[in-house]
């Protein structure tokens, strides 16, 4: 009697946590992709809509919140990442795959790449078009994530971004397009990878601390300190630095010109906010590029954000609040992280 030596292989355990965005957006036009309802759809449509993931893993999901990114905020951040960390540290989820809207998506993905405990695979997703339009591209970006998320290749890679066929690093990955669907790039260091057909191709690492590396452990907090951040721009003043300090900013990150710049009535108020205790971190308006750490910061008491826009920097500089308020401290780990 022949012998089958057949073995089904399993399938990898992916959990799809979704938290709203353009991709559960809904319109009832087909041609509309700007004026949808965001977070109109709840995951188990959208796990409906892409039958084809389930050929590539056992897929579960579960429902976070339901929103627009613009209204992603600490509280919800802290809700995901504890749930994250939890879902990993079991042995029947092999990776993560969280659906997010795309305006606030870096951000979302950084502060995981810094506080996720695991070398399993978090890949973090949105659309720039949502589910009822023409060419919707949320389908696609949801059937590469559960790839990306389930294959050992994807191991201790940090958190992953994946759109329009690119992965992109969470620390170096950026929207740069209010609505074009190739928006997310990273201007400098480039893309860790991407989809080809069907293939998942990796050419670079992230260089940077993150997950399992990282010292950031939020699995106590229930909140996270204040941090605002100030634009600059010509003739601006100094009461943003004033307001900011009276409601209860811990930290400021200035977004300013060139070089991370502040105007003299800007540094007369970051400098009385050191006086007053808060921690002042330079970064910058321009979309690229490091900003540079001189003798001067060190003689203010700056922190410098190194190549992290002014968003990124927030989520940083939040979490290190956690640990110091040493401005040199502090500095150690925008150099690190």
């Amino acid at each position: 009697m022949p012998v089958n030596h057949s073995v089904k292989k399993e399938l990898p355990n992916i959990k799809i946590l979704a938290t709203g965005g353009t991709i559960a957006g809904s319109s009832e036009s087909d041609t509309d992709t700007t004026g949808y309802e965001s977070g109109a759809l709840d995951i188990e449509t959208l796990i409906k809509d892409v039958p084809q993931i389930k050929k590539l893993a056992d897929i579960s999901g579960e429902q976070i919140v339901n929103i627009g990114s613009q209204n992603m905020n600490n509280s919800i951040l802290l809700k995901l990442a504890k749930r994250i960390n939890t879902l990993l540290a079991s042995k029947d989820v092999d990776g993560i795959v969280v659906t997010h809207g795309t305006d606030t998506l870096e951000e979302t993905a950084y502060f995981l790449d810094l506080v996720v405990k695991s070398e399993k695979p978090v890949v973090v997703i949105g659309s720039m078009r949502p589910a009822t339009a023409i060419s919707a591209d949320g389908p696609l970006n949801l059937y590469n994530a559960v790839k990306v998320s389930s294959i050992k290749e994807s191991k201790n890679k940090g958190v992953l971004v994946t759109l329009n066929d690119r992965i992109g690093a969470a620390r170096y990955i950026t929207k740069t397009h209010t609505t074009a669907t190739d928006t997310f790039k990273s201007p400098e260091q480039g893309y860790v990878g991407e989809i080809a057909g069907d293939k998942v191709l990796f050419y670079n690492e992230p260089a940077r601390k993150h997950t399992t590396e990282s010292l950031f452990d939020v699995s106590k907090f229930d909140k996270l300190p204040q941090v605002d951040i100030i634009y600059g721009y010509q003739n601006d003043n100094r009461y943003f630095y004033d307001t900011a300090v009276k409601q209860g900013a811990k930290g400021i990150i200035v977004a300013g010109a060139g070089n991370g710049l502040l105007s003299d009535a800007a540094l007369a108020g970051a400098r009385d906010a050191v006086k007053k205790g808060v921690v002042i971190t330079r970064s910058s308006r321009v979309v690229s590029g490091v900003v540079t750490h001189e003798t001067s910061d060190d003689k203010d008491k700056f922190v410098t954000s190194d190549s992290l826009n002014p968003q990124k920097a927030r989520i940083l500089l939040m979490l290190t609040l956690t640990k110091t308020k040493d401005p040199k401290k502090i500095q150690e780990y925008f150099n690190e992280y």
